[in-house]
């Protein structure tokens, strides 16, 4: 289907590419990857002919149509949801027009017996019948079904898109190229502005789908339910591995393990080349074997080891001030935008040194939320920061926000103060951005590059309250990686909005669901959340969650008997005042839930020093893969979340009698 030949791209001294060759075959799924500038989005512009390559072909028959969804693009602001997808049936509705204009001219001419009536006829016979092969009047139903599909609502369809976010206009722009059935799908990273909602539905679409696909993403899992071929950018040519992305990065390592050997017997072979020919350069009776020896180290091809064998984002946020013991404190909070209520009645605490994630689809108020924290916008209700909180934030658009005429080394130059300024170089350095790569202008960096751009920015604020909206929008794989680690390691407390399941699994031990007006808290990771409602999906587990919510406010509103003949513990005498006997019994009560939770709080510390313990085994890659440990990690997470649910209780019903004493 496209067929690439001999390819090479310059952009300076050391080609992008060189010698590439490969071929889209019918039906493939193939997984473009390869590290954050490596080439990925350059090699899709030149599949579609957007830019032409330095120097060999790209093949593609007249009649295979290409269809192109770029990272970044100009959108129309003159028309309305339904009108700018519209656009992707031109052809139909061209035909349509014509066969309204034929058939017009049909219902006023009245010479039936006329040659050129008869040919009017034949046209418009011919005319329909092309309209019904390309779908006819099906295709209004064909854009509500995909733009459904996408998350958008009947009632946005007649609205202008310049009242879309970025976010929500890329997605009619996939709309309207997954209506032109293309024979190949070229997707550059469209699960960027995606909830997990639409991720499912279009990792269901391309799955059904009869045209190829090519596709750079950084979401594992989307990669690993949509593709079954994996091409790997690297040292500037393609590695073609005929299986899904889990399966090759098995054969990669095992691969570059060979090409690692590979290249240390070529080094020891070139070492004791030279080594004979210094030793006998001088000596006439061994000149014969030194220029042979000479002969043969020329002829050496040198084996490159790639990139990421000996680079990799080594990441790891500062030591930060501990803050109070409940980051954040939600009670009623409440946020309208004039007559739409985003959420209501949200109730969260936030515990120092949780990960969480805000989960939901996209417009349902999790970025809102955030702004709400960030005392960005007003709110209704109580919103509490703790004690000594230090926020570190990054926004979807944070990457968008640099200044493109900056090089990467003034980017840094600018926010980084004191001590650090002298350390600009081994930061960057461990960004993947050492050496002459610093003097890059911000306006070449690829995507990827620029979201660790600014994720150095970040780490340059020393934070005990992570805030991050769509963190891995951007980041290769190994990036993620490198970002989930040590996330995981940081001291403090993070909020993570995010759709992408596999970064959330592992990481977060609580889930806020945002849905229908309301933020709903589950403990344990994504998937748990998902199997807790038996749900595949968000929207499953929303309706899933409110049906179950509904049979425990049934349940509730029967009292147990044990609350019908309990006490009040704010019994008083005549005068108003407690008894003796009543003072007593409290104080009792007191005593044991000081006990319980001191031996609560103990149990905790013991808990968490043997989870610290575990987390320092499974970050070594030998322990990676031992079930023992990781049922462990699972099984003492599950009790530690217990442990503390049981200390926050016990400890509000002890603050509730102290304050009744």
């Amino acid at each position: 289907m496209i067929s690439v030949e001999g390819l090479k791209v310059e952009f300076g001294v050391k080609p992008l590419f060189d010698n590439v060759s490969f071929v889209v075959n019918d039906h493939d799924r193939i997984a473009l990857v390869g590290k954050n500038g490596a080439g990925k989005s350059t090699m899709l512009k030149i599949l579609c002919g957007l830019q032409r390559p330095t120097s060999g072909t790209v093949s593609i028959p007249s009649d295979c149509k290409v269809g192109y969804l770029p990272q970044v693009m100009k959108l129309q602001d003159n028309t309305t949801v339904r009108e700018e997808t519209r656009k992707a049936f031109a052809d139909t509705t061209a035909v349509q027009k014509r066969l309204e204009k034929m058939q017009h001219e049909m219902e006023e001419r009245t010479d039936y017996e006329s040659d050129s009536y008869a040919k009017l006829v034949e046209d418009f016979t011919q005319e329909h019948e092309r309209y019904m092969m390309m779908g006819g009047g099906n295709y209004e139903a064909e854009m509500e079904r995909t733009l459904t599909g996408l998350g958008f609502e009947r009632s946005d369809m007649d609205r202008p898109t310049k009242e879309f976010s970025g976010g929500w206009r890329m997605r009619i722009e996939l709309a309207k190229i997954l209506l032109q059935h293309p024979q190949v799908l070229l997707l550059d990273e469209p699960t960027n502005h995606l909830d997990i909602e639409s991720i499912q539905w279009l990792e269901q679409f391309l799955s059904q789908s009869a045209s190829a696909v090519v596709l750079v993403s950084h979401d594992r899992a989307f990669i690993n339910n949509v593709t079954n071929r994996t091409l790997e950018i690297t040292c500037g040519h393609v590695e073609d591995y005929r299986v899904k992305y889990d399966e090759y990065l098995v054969l990669r390592k095992e691969r570059r393990e060979q090409q690692l050997r590979a290249y240390q017997n070529q080094q020891k072979e070139i070492a004791d080349i030279k080594a004979f020919i210094d030793r006998f350069r001088y000596q006439a009776t061994k000149a014969v074997q030194v220029q042979q020896r000479i002969r043969q180290l020329e002829k050496i091809v040198p084996i490159e080891v790639d990139e990421v064998d000996n680079s990799a984002m080594r990441l790891k946020f500062p030591p930060c001030l501990r803050s109070g013991d409940f980051p954040v404190i939600c009670e009623n909070v409440r946020k309208d935008y004039g007559n739409k209520t985003v959420f209501k009645d949200v109730n969260m605490t936030i515990r120092r040194g949780e990960k969480v994630a805000f989960v939901g689809r996209n417009g349902e108020g999790k970025s809102t939320l955030v702004k709400c924290i960030m005392g960005q916008i007003p709110y209704d209700g109580y919103l509490k920061i703790g004690h000594n909180v230090q926020i570190g934030y990054f926004a979807q658009n944070q990457a968008q926000l640099l200044d493109e005429n900056l090089t990467i080394f003034d980017t840094i130059d600018q926010v980084a103060t004191g001590d650090m300024r002298l350390k600009i170089n081994d930061l960057l350095g461990a960004f993947m951005f050492g050496g002459e790569i610093s003097e890059k202008k911000v306006s070449f960096l690829s995507g990827g590059e620029r979201s660790r751009l600014a994720m150095i920015k970040l780490l340059l604020q020393p934070v005990n309250l992570l805030i991050l909206d769509e963190p891995t929008n951007h980041l290769d794989i190994p990036s993620k990686d490198v970002l989930k680690e040590a996330i995981k390691a940081f001291d403090g407390t993070a909020i993570i909005v995010s759709h992408d399941r596999d970064f959330l699994d592992g990481l977060v031990t609580k889930v806020y669901e945002f849905g229908g007006g309301h933020v709903r808290e589950h403990l344990g990771g994504i998937y748990d959340y998902l199997r807790a409602y038996n749900a595949n999906t968000v929207s499953e587990a929303i309706d899933n969650r409110s049906n179950a919510d509904s049979k425990k406010e049934k349940t509730a509103e029967t009292p147990s008997a044990a609350a019908l003949n309990e006490p009040s513990a704010k019994a008083v005498t005549g005068d108003g005042k407690m008894s003796y006997q009543q003072h007593k019994e409290l104080q009792k009560k007191i005593n044991r839930l000081e006990k319980s939770v001191k031996a609560t709080e103990e149990k905790i510390a013991k808990l968490e020093k043997r989870k610290n313990e575990l987390d320092t085994l499974l970050m070594n890659a030998e322990n990676a893969s031992n079930m023992e440990l990781v049922t462990e990690y699972t099984s003492l997470q599950q009790q530690l979340d217990k442990e503390n649910n049981f200390w926050f209780e016990q400890s509000e019903k002890l603050a509730s009698l102290q304050d009744k004493e």
